[in-house]
């Protein structure tokens, strides 16, 4: 599949049904808990040089509600640090990062509303704060050389720079899985190593000294890339896919050459790629847990919600839809996902079904 994912890969736009807008709740949740990392990495640059202009990267910031929440968050925490210490206000710049096709617009359209009820929330004597979109992809430069204080991505750098090559023999699979053969694995970790190595490269020439980054990735606790723990969620789409391809409704040769272009790393992995850089050091590396169905603990929520099933292949689709779309075609994508909503229920009803996060906090030295 020689899919190029700079343009195929993005969030379903706007902010309807299938919207990553409204289909992003485990990602909310997943910032909510990394919060204190954040405030703590934040904290810490803050009061290592007091800067009078902050300036912040959202890497992969998506359009939803996500987008600004952990823009504003950080600010806040600056803005009451600087409070206790009766210091001026920094100026704040915000360059918010994801792939071409994401919505920007529907972030921009939000801006005004976001800006002013963030000026009310830190008052009259706090800086200004200037936003900037920056379509491209992180696998690359994006930045001024030392131009950048902090960085923060989430749920982004799952994402590969392109399908690896040489998945001939990962037949019946999407991605890596328990009967994926050991060149299958080779690729995608030889994949992620280069793509994560790249990374850091260019947000080391980005970042000031000093400066730190906040990274939030899909991973495992597990050491085998094919483990049910990064692996799952796939394995049933693709269960999906093959009774499909059973009753003749996509072709078998379409499946075989259908690959998921994310890896899941270890903390391992992760600590392992950092050193090898040799750019930052870590400050934090820390492996946390979030339920498929991130409704599961809401007490009021309508029925529409309290089928898990339902959930968490919408969140799935808001995220896998367009490459789905750009492989097999429009026309098979809702049977897709219902048949991919009954699996699921049926596994969650049976197993605990959890999302790990691997988060690490860095600086640059």
């Amino acid at each position: 599949m020689d899919m190029e994912v700079g343009q195929v890969l993005h969030m379903n736009g706007g902010v309807g049904e299938t919207s990553y807008a409204n289909n992003s709740l485990v990602q909310q949740k997943v910032i909510t808990m990394t919060k204190p990392i954040t405030e703590d990495a934040i904290t810490k640059l803050y009061c290592s040089s007091y800067p009078v202009a902050i300036a912040i990267a959202d890497l992969g910031c998506s359009s939803g509600p996500n987008t600004l929440f952990v823009v504003s968050e950080l600010i806040k925490a600056v803005d009451s640090l600087r409070r206790k210490m009766s210091r001026k206000s920094p100026e704040y710049q915000v360059f918010l990062n994801d792939l071409p096709g994401n919505d920007f617009n529907t972030i921009f359209r939000s801006l005004s509303v976001f800006q002013n009820k963030l000026s009310k929330q830190l008052g009259p004597d706090s800086g200004p704060c200037f936003f900037t979109g920056v379509p491209g992809s992180f696998y690359g430069r994006l930045f001024k050389k030392n131009s950048l204080h902090f960085v923060h991505s989430s749920y982004s750098l799952q994402w590969l720079s392109q399908v690896p090559k040489g998945l001939e023999n990962n037949k019946g699979n999407i991605y890596m899985a328990s009967t994926s053969p050991p060149d299958v694995l080779k690729a995608y970790h030889e994949q992620f190593q280069q793509d994560f190595f790249l990374f850091l490269k260019c947000r080391s020439e980005e970042l000031v000294d000093g400066g730190r980054m906040v990274l939030t990735v899909l991973g495992r606790r597990n050491d085998d890339p094919s483990s049910k723990e990064g692996c799952y969620i796939w394995e049933l789409l693709a269960t999906a896919l093959n009774d499909m391809v059973l009753e003749g409704t996509i072709e078998k040769e379409k499946l075989n050459s259908f690959n998921i272009p994310q890896y899941t790393p270890s903390p391992v992995e992760v600590k392992y790629e950092v050193s090898k850089e040799g750019s930052f050091s870590i400050d934090r590396l820390e492996v946390t847990e979030v339920n498929w169905n991130a409704y599961q603990n809401e007490t009021d929520i309508s029925d529409a919600f309290k089928d898990g099933g339902y959930n968490v292949a919408k969140c799935m689709r808001a995220v896998a839809e367009p490459l789905i779309v750009s492989h097999f075609g429009e026309a098979i994508v809702d049977q897709v996902f219902q048949r991919y909503r009954e699996i699921i229920a049926d596994r969650m009803s049976k197993e605990k079904t959890e999302f790990v996060n691997v988060i690490v906090s860095l600086v640059k030295d």
